[in-house]
C-alpha cells in the first residue's frame, strides 16, 4: 500500500529502539510488588518499565539460558497479536525477505494468497483461509479455490500455528513437495500434494471475446497500470464495443497501482480515500481527466467473487459508486484496510494496519464486502456429489489419463468427461473443467472457459441488455446499500424488543 515517509520511519525506528533497549535498572521485587494502581491510570512509560523489567528478570532467572532475540521476537508477536487484527503481525527475517521477493514480483512457494484468524476455539478453529490462488501456480493447478481452508500442512494442524509458521511451512526451495489438507465447505476433505515453485506474480491477461474486450487483472503491482494500458490499446485496435474487467481471485496489491488503473476509467472526483487517526495517513486520491483513456459511455461489466479483495475492491467499488460499471458474480472478500510495512532493522520489521479506505460514496467495506448487482453463484454439490468429488480427487484418474493421452482436443476432453461421469456422478461441465485444467497444466491456464464459466457468460449476457446505460444508472451506491441494510437491522431490533 502507500509508503510511509523516511522521517516517519526514522521516528518509528527510534521509538521502537527506545522501547526495547531501555536501560533496565528495576529489580525484580520492585517489578512485581506494586500493583494496587488501576491499570487504566498506569502511564505508557510505567508499562514500558514493567516490560523491560520482565525482559531482564527472565534473562537472569529463567531455569535455562535464554537468547535475548527469542524474548524480543516473542514480545513483539504477542503485542501485535493482542490487537486481534489478522493483517497486523511481526515479520521475522524469513518473512521479511519473502515479502520483499513478493513485492518484486517473484518468490518461492505454492502460490496461495491466505489469511488466518488470530484466535482459535473448538467451535471455530483458526484454519488458514485461502483468499485466492495465484493463476498458473502449484496451488491453482491443484484445484485449490477461494474460500478453501487449509487444516494441516504436512500433517501439522494449522490452528496451532502462527501466520509466520504457516508461511515458513508453505514456502521453501523450488522443487520440494508440501502436502496441504483442504476443507471445502462443511464436509469435502482431501489432501493436495504441491511441488513448490518460483512464483512469478502475473499482473494482467487479456483478449477479445467477439466484440468484447476481456481484461483479467490478477494483482495490482507497480507494473499493472502499464499492462492495463497495453490491453486497452489492443482492444481499441480491435474495435471493441464492450469491456469486461475480471477481478475474481484478485487479492489486491498496491493502492497507488489501483488508483492509476481506476484513473483510466474515471475522469473526475474521488477514487478512494484513506482515513486514520494519524493525519499523514488521511489521503484522498482523485481522478484526473488527462489520465482517462477509456472512452466515456463504453459498457463495462466487472466480475468479482469472494477472492476479490483489497485493491480489487477499491476498483470495483469506485466504478460502482460512479455508475460506470455493472458488477456480476459473488460478494467480494471485504478487506477495507491499509497496511504499512515498518522495518525495525535491515532484516526484520512488522506490518500494521494504519488506515481504512472509503469508496467514493464514503463507505468502508471491511468485513462486509461488495455485493454484485447481479449475483451468479456456482451450484453447490449435493452430499452424494461431494463424496464423488473427493473420490475423484483422491483417485488420480484424470492426471493418469492426461499423462497417457498427450495433446487432448476439446472433443477428447468431452469424451473422457462422459466416461468419468459413469464412475463419478458429477455434472459433465464440471468434469470437463477438471480435465481441461489437467490438460493445460503444463501450457498455462486458458484465458477464459466459456464452457464452464457461468459468471463470465452472465456478464456477456448483461452486455446484451438493450439499455445498458440505464441499467447501470439504476444501481445503488455502496452507501445506499449499507444505509438500507442498517435500516433493516434497526427494524428487526425494534420488532424483537416488542
Amino acid at each position: 500500500m502507500n509508503t510511509i515517509s523516511r522521517s516517519n520511519n526514522r521516528i518509528i525506528r527510534t521509538a521502537v529502539s527506545a522501547v526495547f533497549f531501555l536501560g533496565v535498572s528495576i529489580v525484580s521485587s520492585q517489578c512485581f510488588a506494586q500493583s494496587s494502581v488501576d491499570n487504566q491510570s498506569v502511564s505508557n512509560f510505567q508499562y514500558m518499565k514493567k516490560i523491560s523489567a520482565v525482559f531482564d528478570y527472565v534473562q537472569q532467572n529463567y531455569v535455562d539460558e535464554v537468547d535475548a532475540k527469542t524474548l524480543y521476537e516473542g514480545a513483539l508477536k504477542g503485542m501485535l497479536e493482542a490487537l486481534k487484527d489478522p493483517y497486523t503481525l511481526y515479520l521475522d527475517p524469513n518473512t521479511m525477505r519473502d515479502l520483499s521477493d513478493t513485492t518484486a514480483g517473484n518468490f518461492g512457494g505454492v502460490g496461495l494468497s491466505i489469511s488466518k484468524p488470530t484466535e482459535s476455539s473448538p467451535d471455530k478453529p483458526a484454519y488458514v483461509e485461502v483468499a485466492s490462488p495465484i493463476e498458473d501456480t502449484p496451488g491453482a493447478k491443484a484445484g485449490i479455490q477461494s474460500g478453501d481452508y487449509i487444516t494441516a500442512i504436512d500433517g501439522l494442524p494449522t490452528p496451532d500455528m502462527t501466520m509466520e509458521e504457516v508461511l515458513n511451512h508453505l514456502r521453501g526451495q523450488a522443487g520440494t513437495p508440501v502436502t496441504v489438507s483442504i476443507l471445502r465447505g462443511k464436509d469435502i476433505k482431501f489432501d493436495a500434494k504441491l511441488v513448490r515453485a518460483v512464483i512469478e506474480v502475473p499482473t494482467v491477461k487479456y483478449g477479445m471475446i467477439n466484440s468484447t474486450g476481456y481484461l483479467r487483472i490478477i494483482e495490482f503491482t507497480p507494473e499493472t497500470p502499464h499492462r492495463v494500458q497495453e490491453a486497452l490499446d489492443s482492444f481499441a485496435k480491435s474495435g471493441y464495443k464492450n469491456l469486461i474487467i475480471d477481478l475474481r481471485d484478485n487479492p489486491g496489491g498496491l493502492i497507488t497501482s489501483v488508483v492509476d488503473v481506476a484513473d483510466k476509467f474515471i475522469d473526475s472526483g474521488t477514487i478512494v480515500a484513506t482515513k486514520s487517526r494519524l493525519k499523514f495517513e488521511n489521503n484522498v486520491y482523485t481522478a484526473s481527466k488527462d489520465k482517462t483513456t477509456v472512452p466515456a459511455g463504453i459498457p463495462i461489466v466487472v466480475l468479482i467473487n469472494r477472492g476479490s479483495a483489497s485493491a480489487s475492491e477499491i476498483l470495483s467499488g469506485a466504478l460502482k459508486d460512479d455508475h460506470l460499471a455493472y458488477l456480476v458474480g459473488q460478494r467480494s472478500y471485504g478487506k477495507g484496510s491499509v497496511q504499512q510495512v515498518i522495518p525495525l532493522s535491515d532484516t526484520d520489521g512488522f506490518k500494521m494496519t494504519m488506515a481504512r479506505y472509503y469508496t467514493p460514496s464514503d463507505t468502508n467495506i471491511d468485513k462486509v464486502g461488495i455485493p454484485p448487482d447481479k449475483e451468479v453463484l456456482y451450484p453447490e454439490l449435493t452430499d452424494d456429489e461431494e463424496k464423488a468429488y473427493v473420490a475423484l480427487v483422491k483417485s488420480n484418474d484424470i492426471a493418469s489419463y492426461a499423462d497417457a493421452h498427450q495433446r487432448m482436443t476439446e472433443k477428447d476432453i468431452a469424451a473422457f468427461a462422459l466416461e468419468l461421469q459413469k464412475k463419478y456422478a458429477l455434472d459433465a461441465s464440471l468434469l470437463r473443467r477438471l480435465v481441461r485444467l489437467e490438460v493445460t497444466r503444463t501450457t498455462g491456464t486458458p484465458l477464459y472457459d466459456l464452457d464452464y464459466d457461468i459468471q463470465l457468460n452472465a456478464a456477456l449476457d448483461v452486455l446484451k441488455t438493450s439499455d445498458f446505460r440505464q441499467l447501470v444508472k439504476s444501481t445503488k451506491t455502496l452507501k445506499e446499500l449499507q444505509d438500507e441494510a442498517a435500516a433493516k437491522d434497526a427494524e428487526k431490533a425494534v420488532s424483537v424488543s416488542k
